[in-house]
């Protein structure tokens, strides 16, 4: 039975608005313009581990995109975002940033760069800082929300938080899943003619870098993602057409075995189901991505 989507609900939230300016919030909803980076302003559902932080990536001071956060794994979940059309062209100088919010509730809501002085204990307990990646040799920092999906210098930059960001082995990040995202990139500049929706995320098995002699930030087993465009060429040659409006990817987080496997995405939500925590409602976009049906034309003038 399909759920009725948030916006049925817009005068209750607009009421709650006033009340939740800060960035990780109870609901993306709560946020305005932060539900836009979701299809239907509807976030993945059947995700029941209450300890996730919801954070609405905000930066100089406008919301960029979703992510659900794990504090204590210090890793993302997931980050879900608008693909914005691009020339694939990718940027390395701008500032890691890490999210205030996640250790205290004052503050104007916006991720900031690391300082280069000292980092207080308190960031450190509530996600990953730069010195948890400075000494590690096997991994990089990969995007889930990656820099050349995005178009403007402001959507660019803010990606380039840690909160964005999970451990990737080098051979991987630089190899098949790089691949990947140019392959998706081309795809959907070319193909879709509406909004495309995002959402990459991963599944952890325990295991942890380690800085100190102490568990800090998950290493991802696998890495998947997903995405949602309903509005896209019925001419496109058929081999394109097959993976449109919705499709999915999932990919082993590894030196050697690490071909990306693009799937169904009921078939990448049956693997999830059994490698997160979930329940069986999982379900990465409302109604499965359908495009609303259009209105027969003799009710178009009635409205």
């Amino acid at each position: 039975m399909n759920m009725l989507p948030p916006t049925a609900f817009v005068p209750l939230l607009a009421c709650l608005l006033p009340l939740m300016s800060a960035t990780v919030v109870q609901d993306f909803n709560h946020i305005e313009r932060c539900k836009d980076s979701l299809y239907m302003g509807t976030p993945p559902r059947g995700f029941t581990d209450t300890k996730l932080k919801r954070i609405c990536q905000r930066y100089m001071d406008r919301p960029r995109f979703v992510t659900l956060y794990d504090p204590q794994k210090r890793i993302p979940v997931y980050s879900a975002y608008t693909f914005k059309k691009t020339e694939g062209d990718r940027r390395v100088d701008y500032p890691w940033m890490f999210e205030p919010q996640l250790a205290e509730v004052d503050g104007n809501g916006n991720m900031q760069p690391f300082p280069t002085g000292y980092l207080h204990m308190k960031f450190e307990d509530s996600q990953a800082v730069l010195d948890d990646y400075s000494d590690v040799v096997l991994y990089e920092r990969g995007h889930l929300n990656p820099d050349q999906h995005q178009s403007t210098p402001h959507d660019r930059a803010a990606t380039y938080t840690l909160t964005n960001v999970v451990p990737e082995i080098r051979e991987f990040n630089i190899g098949p899943w790089r691949e990947y995202e140019e392959r998706i990139r081309v795809r959907l500049n070319n193909f879709c003619r509406g909004t495309a929706y995002i959402v990459t995320g991963v599944t952890t098995r325990g295991n942890m870098i380690r800085r100190n002699n102490q568990d800090r930030v998950a290493i991802p087993e696998d890495v998947w993602s997903a995405y949602c465009c309903t509005e896209y060429d019925r001419n496109a040659p058929h081999d394109v057409r097959i993976r449109f409006p919705t499709y999915g990817v999932l990919a082993k987080n590894a030196k050697e075995g690490n071909s990306v496997n693009e799937m169904p995405v009921q078939e990448l939500e049956i693997f999830l189901k059994g490698h997160l925590d979930v329940d069986q409602n999982l379900q990465l976009f409302y109604d499965n991505c359908i495009s609303p049906s259009p209105l027969p034309l003799y009710l178009q003038h009635t409205i």
